[in-house]
């Protein structure tokens, strides 16, 4: 099989679609690995590392897409990459179409291109097994940023997250206790913070209680919400549906009596966010103040971490990729339900996608 690994054109997004090492694995499997020139250096791989491990560099992103069957990204294509698709093509990345704007959408169904969202290949258990990396690196970043955004000189309230004797630490309010949300409260935790999680699943909350026997756990209602944001320095928004846009779990009216300049990390912008308040915005700038909060609100947070982002998915989408590559997208999907509930358009028809909102406006 044809296989193009485009350079990522979405701004401060730098990660890429395969890593030399997953090229090795598809040229020794004897298919043909076309990458865009420089597609990798935002990761840190060269075009020799590429082409050592089997690739063959081309010199346009047309050629990168023109000359593929199966186009492996990370993010969602924006108008021109769509225009380079070839109708019939697959493609495989995190879409998250379900808040993707409508012609993004037709553009996919117009082509008849197959899509496959990684972040709804799902197993029999429900797990989300190349979601789950990217969602532990989101997890353990937000407890960074939390760090940096409550800093003085940056605009924040002055905060430490551990503070210090005599001094209590911050109050961290996480909202979803899913992949995410675990590792955020990991790291808070090991910031010294004073963590509550927020889950409307009570085996959500036994398992962290387990392992964080220190993290407040509080079940997921309207009032439970309001009180724990009503104390909370940082609230950070970790509200997973697959194949669905986030659900609003933060109204602007629970803002309203909030502690001046908190601080909101919205870690469900990609499908949508799950404030009433956020929009999207980039690694520059990243903050934005609404209703006297501080918003952080950047979709692909993973890309500050390039390289071990694109390992990590690398290692967990590399087996899909694989059988894909291997038995032909239309075998994928009969044979394999994972691949199966990923698809999200297929001949020209939506598939997989319950929800579809246009919120991100690209």
């Amino acid at each position: 099989m044809n296989i193009g690994i485009p350079k990522e054109r979405r701004p401060y997004e730098y990660r890429i679609g395969l890593s030399p090492a997953g090229v090795e694995i598809l040229a020794h499997q004897g298919h043909t690995i076309f990458i865009e020139h420089d597609a990798g250096l935002g990761a840190g791989f060269s075009d020799l590392q590429f082409e050592q491990a089997g690739a063959k560099i081309v010199y346009s992103p047309h050629e990168a897409f023109g000359r593929a069957e199966l186009v492996l990204k990370l993010a969602r294509p924006m108008q021109e990459e769509l225009d380079w698709l070839n109708p019939g093509t697959t493609l495989m990345g995190f879409l998250h179409l379900a808040s993707a704007r409508q012609d993004r959408v037709q553009g996919l169904l117009h082509n008849k291109v197959t899509s496959i969202a990684y972040e709804q290949i799902q197993l029999a258990d429900g797990t989300t097994p190349v979601l789950r990396p990217l969602s532990q690196i989101g997890g353990q970043l937000a407890a960074q940023i939390a760090a940096r955004y409550m800093q003085t000189n940056v605009g924040g309230k002055g905060i430490l997250l551990g503070g210090i004797a005599g001094v209590p630490p911050a109050e961290v309010v996480i909202i979803g206790g899913g992949t995410a949300g675990s590792n955020a409260a990991r790291l808070f935790l090991g910031l010294g913070a004073h963590v509550t999680v927020v889950d409307k699943d009570i085996n959500v909350l036994s398992r962290i209680c387990e392992h964080y026997p220190q993290v407040v756990t509080m079940i997921s209602t309207r009032r439970n919400i309001e009180r724990a944001c009503g104390y909370a320095d940082v609230v950070v928004g970790a509200v997973l549906v697959t194949g669905e846009r986030a659900p609003i779990v933060v109204t602007r009216d629970t803002l309203k009596k909030m502690k001046p300049r908190s601080l909101l990390i919205d870690l469900s912008i990609d499908l949508g966010g799950c404030f009433e308040t956020s929009r999207p915005t980039s690694h520059d700038p990243p903050t934005y103040i609404e209703e006297g909060m501080i918003h952080y609100c950047v979709p692909n947070v993973p890309a500050m971490v390039a390289r071990t982002a694109t390992y990590a998915f690398v290692n967990a989408a590399m087996p899909y990729i694989s059988e894909i590559a291997a038995v032909g997208v239309e075998k994928a999907i009969l044979e394999n339900p994972a691949i199966e509930l990923g698809v999200n358009t297929h001949k020209g028809e939506l598939v997989h996608l319950q929800q579809w909102n246009s919120v991100e406006g690209d």
